[in-house]
């Protein structure tokens, strides 16, 4: 079997010298695909992906991307390495234009970044619409897709977002995801958290239940959401 793209395996650790919140919690992802965390309040998802990206120590296990063991690297050596991390709060610049913005997540690159600010107007065309205005005035799905774009500009090779939907109208949340599928399709890995269960395992070509920072469930998304237990249990029936 070939490893997956991103794997953070077998991860035990918490934030600082406090108690550990993940116990031996394996994510991955493939590339080009979904892959969703999802379960209960205070179940450890967030931590989960942080942990991948570098923001906590693990006490045990490992990271690995395109079989590179990144395990001590810090998050800006990740992002170096092709990984973006969409926090779900305070995750723009609110006082800089949507343009500025955008601008921002080109820092590290050092070649033309005007064909992938394209790239991401034609993914979020409000956004092009939009640019000269503060990021700050935008709706909610818009601030979304602002700091989604600017992961983008990045160019990544994992796109981690965090709770992407909180906060959005149904509506917002559906033009999310088809943005998300589009950009997989692209073939960037996606690593996602959402409270949206249900709609985000419709999406996901794999999905991680996580209780207790364990993993409870693992297994495609289509078969989540058909398990009765995990339906039972974490969907509301």
């Amino acid at each position: 079997m070939s490893l997956p793209f991103l794997i953070g395996e077998q991860m035990t650790g918490g934030y600082g010298r406090g108690a550990d919140i993940l116990h031996v919690c394996t994510i991955a992802v493939d590339e080009g695909q979904i892959a969703v965390i999802v379960g209960p309040n205070g179940a450890g998802k967030s931590t989960a992906m942080k942990a991948v990206f570098g923001m906590l120590n693990l006490r045990e296990g490992s990271v690995r991307l395109d079989g590179e063991d990144i395990t001590h690297l810090s998050p800006q050596d990740r992002v170096a390495k092709g990984m973006a991390f969409v926090p779900q709060t305070s995750n723009i610049f609110t006082s800089m234009t949507v343009e500025e913005n955008l601008e921002m997540g080109a820092f590290l690159r050092r070649d033309d970044i005007r064909g992938t600010m394209a790239q991401v107007y034609d993914l979020f065309p409000i956004l092009k619409e939009k640019r000269r205005q503060a990021a700050g005035e935008l709706s909610g799905g818009q601030r979304q897709q602002v700091a989604v774009g600017r992961a983008l500009m990045t160019r990544p090779r994992v796109l981690m977002l965090d709770e992407p939907t909180a906060g959005v109208s149904p509506i917002v949340m559906d033009e999310l995801f088809d943005r998300i599928i589009e950009v997989a399709r692209s073939g960037i890995s996606i690593l996602m958290v959402e409270q949206n269960a249900r709609q985000a395992l419709a999406i996901a070509d794999k999905g991680y239940v996580l209780v207790q920072g364990a993993n409870a469930f693992t297994d495609t998304g289509k078969a989540l959401l058909a398990d009765p237990e995990v339906r039972q249990s974490f969907l509301g029936g």
